[in-house]
């Protein structure tokens, strides 16, 4: 049975749609690839990469915290208010977490009984957890995050860009094709057989793009706020090292570097998850983009602490010109 999520809004809520980034969505969700990395296959380089540290962790923890179906009890996916949230804001909100509500989410992911490390004392299950949740963030996340956090934040960019363009209709119909606006009813549809209809009562709508969910997930407690968790674009190329590949015109008339980054500025992007993604200095990255932002290519716009770039619509038609102007050398040689 499929199931059903129906948000009501009035006109003042679905104008108060926002975004939000949250940390410890991410580490939460990130646990199912603890049980079920096979389903996580673009995450395999990263797997691979922390697979020592997580050895080393306190996994018979980690994974108690999720079950065969890969659900997480829903205090570990707390609504965030900012793109700017910090983890350890959260963990420190965790801590606060009411015993009530511990025992009552942790028993919703285990109906048949909880596992061992979640028995005993609400004060005892909640500092083990904290402990296991830090470590994991510490060695397998941290050192990470910023490359993590430029791909989500360039989803919002985006997001925003199409609701400003076609209407918060389009943008929610885009981030899931489970998510759907009819007219003051946001509908998500649901894997699990639950079926829910309320409304946002001023609450407003929370929109938190994730790395670790390919469609779109939901709190499901009755008395968690209005939020809709979905998979951000660029995920699939959040591990890639290597350059991109230009039209070998570009390479000629920007150098290598450039052209690949003007190449990979189709969607909004930092300069650190450029860098990443391209193998090259955050510094060297900058120098690269502010000097395309000044010939006219790119166009930037500040994103709390980050600066995202874009291609401008001179950016666009240098990479496409370059395109046509690469193939028609090519069959010319033919």
């Amino acid at each position: 049975m499929v199931g059903l999520l129906e948000y009501e809004v009035d006109g003042r809520d679905l104008g108060d749609v926002r975004f939000a980034i949250s940390p410890i969505n991410e580490l939460a969700l990130s646990l199912r690839t603890f049980r079920e990395p096979g389903r996580f296959p673009v995450h395999l380089p990263w797997l691979r990469e922390t697979q020592d540290a997580r050895d080393r962790l306190d996994t018979t923890m980690l994974r108690a915290l999720s079950n065969d179906s890969l659900s997480t009890p829903d205090f570990l996916s707390p609504r965030p208010h900012s793109p700017l949230t910090r983890v350890d804001t959260e963990l420190q909100a965790l801590a606060r977490v009411e015993d009530e509500r511990l025992g009552a989410d942790l028993r919703a992911v285990h109906p048949d009984g909880l596992p061992y490390p979640l028995r005993g004392s609400a004060e005892a299950v909640r500092s083990r957890m904290l402990r296991a949740l830090r470590a994991y963030w510490d060695s397998c996340f941290a050192p990470w995050w910023p490359r993590m956090r430029g791909v989500l934040q360039a989803d919002i960019v985006h997001r925003g860009r199409v609701a400003a363009a076609e209407g918060v209709g389009a943008m929610l119909g885009g981030i899931s094709d489970r998510v759907c606006l009819d007219g003051d009813v946001v509908r998500v549809r649901l894997t699990s057989p639950l079926q829910r209809r309320r409304g946002t009562r001023g609450e407003g709508l929370t929109l938190v793009p994730s790395l670790f969910t390919r469609g779109a997930t939901v709190p499901i407690g009755e008395d968690e706020p209005p939020m809709i968790l979905y998979g951000a674009r660029g995920s699939g190329a959040l591990w890639q090292v290597e350059p991109r590949r230009s039209p070998a015109v570009l390479g000629d008339l920007l150098g290598v570097t450039r052209a690949g980054l003007l190449t990979a500025l189709e969607v909004p992007a930092s300069s650190t998850e450029l860098a990443g993604r391209l193998g090259v200095t955050t510094p060297a990255v900058n120098q690269h983009l502010r000097a395309m932002r000044d010939a006219g290519l790119l166009t930037s716009a500040r994103h709390g602490r980050s600066v995202l770039y874009l291609r401008s619509e001179l950016g666009d038609a240098l990479v496409a010109g370059g395109g046509r102007m690469s193939a028609e050398g090519g069959t010319n040689e033919g």
